[in-house]
């Protein structure tokens, strides 16, 4: 038996409202590089399935750079660390340099693919200039009195670089060695956000939140002209050229992306992104990248919400829109429906920070789901077989969700306390939804989300799963699982406790997660100290309990359809896949996700069953797992 990664759902770009989002684009067009929790995601660009996850980074990161060459790829984090490393495998590093005592907030590369100018918010100083492989100075940046927001370099000799700063001014230095040259004061009148050079190096461009586009010479650093004033309405964050020079794109809060003729100052082209004559904060433009080497025109623009706009000339709107999560993905669940590919069952995800996304796995493409979403962390998914999806979170509502149509329905129902988990049981074609609460188990009616019962318990559920009439509820103070029945034919249907699981041994903690077999046989119960016991629901003996590799809570199990084989994803980043049969045959897929796997699922994608997974990094993976029969 064996585990294999075969696909990464990247994560959406992380994004901070008030502050550009850098993105980078490899010199033939084909890839971009963005930088999302502790990661950094290379992403293709036509297909955005395919992506590569860089996991050197110990802290927060917050922009990455393609080197001119497009083998390296240089990437900065909170501390104020730069780290180079190849973009092929995205394994690889070169090197780990200190730059400054804060956060990087912008990365530039030289033509030749030597020299770096790191830049962001520092205490001593505020960037630095490093060769790539050794991390040798090779300069300073100086001039500035706050934060570095943005930093360009001339890609010919002489070597010229400009840094721009919330103290309204651009730096402009000679090189190399880089030093100060001149400064750029009294322009602009608020925080300059961007800064970019001309691929000939005839031009630079700055922008900023006063809305102000200020253009210059690009080997003197004088300014030239002002353009455009006065057509944004909103803080202009990012600024890319096209390859020939002569245009430029800026993305702004106004909810736009422009096109600039840098000599006429004309503005050629107008995108709007979201809902027309709407004003939606999620639909700020943030960062925006021209990428060189292709011959269809397009524009690659972010979004506040994370969404990458897919942009053409010709169209007043994104052709494409490419969604995910950009905060830890803290459930997951299976619809019951197939998604619009037809290859796969309907994927859905939900986030930290409400947001939950439909994906078709087959497709390797994500859809947030529209309407009333949670206003914070989505806690669990389960699904009923008339096409709907059910999901709750911490601000204690019971919502449903269209899984066809990837549309919340307004009914959602508010819950009596926090959920701690959500199950589906159905007996003779009906279906009912258990949610374990804080002191008390209560029975839902799917088809208008109204409370039919609600069982209070003698201690606090921390799980819930259910198969039939039988329901299982785990206890968050003591290892020990409540068996209770289900009575449907009650008007309103009831629960009553059966039995009590209780495993004396000492090395258990609390149950952390539970689920049933797809037949019943099984029931699985995930503890606090890492722990798998598997029970037959028969008569509720044991029938392993040597499923014990991962080291910490185990946060999500599912079992395989024929109930031979099961897969668990933990807080320790490891997923394992377990044997029924022969209880010490696991593999290990290690480091799944930074910071904890959340979620699995065992799915059946193009008649192959997989496994997916997902965890504190934000991203939907993909796993083949070879040797179950």
């Amino acid at each position: 038996m064996s585990i294999e990664l075969e696909k990464i759902l990247a994560a959406a770009p992380a994004t901070t409202r008030g502050q550009p989002t850098q993105l980078s684009a490899d010199s033939k067009g084909q890839r971009i590089a963005y930088a999302s929790g502790k990661s950094i995601f290379l992403r293709n660009i036509d297909d955005p399935s395919i992506s590569k996850q860089y996991t050197g980074h110990t802290a927060t990161t917050t922009v990455a750079k393609f080197s001119p060459s497009g083998f390296y790829v240089a990437s900065g984090d909170v501390t104020g660390k730069v780290r180079v490393w190849d973009a092929v495998e995205a394994v690889n590093t070169k090197g780990e340099y200190p730059i400054i005592s804060g956060r990087i907030t912008d990365i530039a590369w030289d033509g030749d693919s030597q020299r770096i100018i790191a830049v962001g918010d520092g205490r001593e100083r505020f960037g630095h200039c490093i060769t790539a492989d050794s991390g040798n100075s090779v300069g300073e940046v100086s001039g500035h009195s706050k934060i570095v927001n943005a930093v360009a370099i001339r890609q010919q000799r002489p070597l010229r670089a400009a840094t721009v700063s919330d103290d309204n001014t651009m730096c402009f230095l000679h090189g190399a060695p880089f030093k100060f040259n001149s400064k750029a004061a009294g322009l602009h009148k608020g925080f300059v956000m961007g800064t970019a050079f001309s691929p000939d190096g005839s031009k630079l461009v700055t922008v900023g939140a006063d809305r102000r586009i200020q253009l210059y010479d690009g080997k003197t650093g004088e300014p030239t002209k002002q353009i455009g004033e006065g057509v944004h309405t909103g803080s202009v964050f990012a600024v890319s050229w096209a390859q020939d020079s002569k245009r430029f794109v800026t993305a702004s809060a106004d909810q736009t992306v422009r096109v600039w003729d840098a000599e006429s100052g004309e503005n050629l082209h107008t995108w709007r992104v979201g809902e027309e004559g709407s004003v939606n904060v999620s639909d700020q433009q943030v960062g925006v990248v021209w990428p060189h080497g292709r011959s269809d025109g397009l524009v690659i623009s972010l979004s506040l919400s994370g969404d990458l706009n897919y942009l053409k000339e010709g169209s007043d709107k994104p052709f494409r829109v490419v969604q995910g999560h950009n905060k830890t993905v803290t459930a997951l669940g299976v619809g019951s429906e197939k998604s619009p590919s037809g290859g796969s069952p309907t994927i859905v995800t939900g986030s930290f920070d409400g947001r939950v996304v439909s994906w078709d796995i087959s497709a390797g493409s994500g859809t947030v789901v529209e309407g009333q979403s949670h206003s914070n962390q989505v806690t669990h998914f389960t699904s009923a077989s008339s096409g709907q999806t059910f999901s709750v979170g911490w601000d204690d509502t019971l919502r449903t969700i269209q899984t066809s149509t990837a549309q919340f329905l307004s009914n959602p129902a508010k819950l009596p306390s926090q959920p701690k988990g959500i199950a589906t049981a159905t007996f003779g074609g009906q279906s009912y939804i258990l949610a374990a609460l804080t002191d008390s188990v209560a029975i839902y009616s799917p088809k208008d989300g109204s409370l039919l019962h609600n069982h209070p318990t003698a201690f606090p559920p921390s799980s819930i799963a259910a198969h039939g009439t039988t329901v299982a509820v785990g206890a968050a103070n003591a290892p020990a699982i409540h068996i209770l029945s289900l009575s449907p034919a009650s008007s309103p249907p009831t629960l009553s406790l059966t039995q009590i699981i209780t495993n004396t041994s000492t090395t258990l903690q609390s149950i952390s997660t539970l689920t049933f077999s797809p037949s019943g046989a099984h029931l699985a119960a995930g503890t606090a100290a890492g722990k798998i016991l598997v029970y037959k629901s028969a008569d509720w003996t044991l029938e392993t309990d040597r499923w014990s590799a991962h080291t910490a809570r185990v946060l999500g199990i599912a079992w395989n359809k024929a109930g031979t084989h099961a897969v668990s994803g933990g807080l320790d980043t490891h997923v394992h896949v377990w044997s029924l049969a022969k209880p010490g045959a696991r593999v290990r897929a290690a480091n799944a996700h930074k910071d904890g796997v959340t979620g699995v699922a065992w799915i059946e994608v193009d008649g192959t069953e997989k496994v997916v997974s997902v965890g504190g990094d934000s991203a939907v993976k993909v796993w083949g797992v070879k040797g179950v029969a």
